[in-house]
């Protein structure tokens, strides 16, 4: 964030007709960074106008921190229940002779209760609070530059995308080492989809944010 002091003087320096060079170079010789100079020079947007004309900043509100953090919080809830509930029931319908055992079994149906309440209770919330989020920067478009929006998301798509990897590389592991199973490869479709559909849906989410800071530039 740039420093109020070197704001309120390039605002003025600006209004009085200075280039931004002569700014740069006349605060650089007082001793201030080059970033700090640029970030303060990165307020004010470079164009033609009598007064100096102010760029839209980054977003950031404890309200909107609160929402986004929920948001992001359902998603891995529901992601973990939907991926826990396949799990089991594709034990279910390829059971392992060496987990037939009654530990296994009641272990399996915690796994199916679990994943149907988590299914069950966070969904609706996380859809509400999507739909909510997403009206909120349709009315909003200074939503579209939150802060917290920006790193969350980008967090998601880091997760994702590892996850992806990780997944891929552990089917090639398994098939060099001719231990590819049934099981294995479902659930690791299962893993692949739901993060390939986050990843999907957060690299376009991510562009749209992307563009509205060039479009703000």
């Amino acid at each position: 964030m740039a420093d109020k002091t070197l704001v309120e003087f390039v605002k003025e320096s600006l209004q009085q007709g200075q280039s931004r060079e002569a700014i740069h170079g006349a605060l650089t010789q007082a001793g201030w960074k080059n970033g700090e100079v640029d970030a303060a020079l990165a307020v004010y947007s470079d164009v033609t106008f009598p007064v100096a004309v102010p760029r839209p900043q980054p977003y950031l509100s404890a309200r909107q921190a609160f929402l986004y953090l929920l948001f992001f919080i359902l998603l891995g809830i529901v992601s973990f229940s939907l991926g826990s509930l396949l799990f089991a029931l594709i034990d279910y319908a390829f059971p392992d002779k060496v987990e037939s055992g009654g530990y296994a079994v009641h272990f399996r149906d915690a796994q199916v209760r679990s994943g149907i309440s988590g299914v069950l209770v966070a969904t609706p919330i996380f859809l509400w609070l999507g739909y909510i989020l997403r009206g909120a920067r349709e009315r909003s478009p200074e939503l579209q530059r939150s802060r917290i929006r920006k790193w969350l998301t980008y967090l998601s798509l880091v997760i994702a995308g590892c996850t992806l990897v990780g997944d891929a590389t552990s089917l090639v592991y398994n098939f060099l080492g001719g231990d590819l199973t049934v099981r294995f490869v479902l659930k690791s479709l299962v893993v692949g989809v739901i993060a390939g559909a986050i990843f999907t849906y957060f690299i376009s989410d991510a562009e749209k944010g992307d563009q509205a800071d060039v479009d703000a530039a």
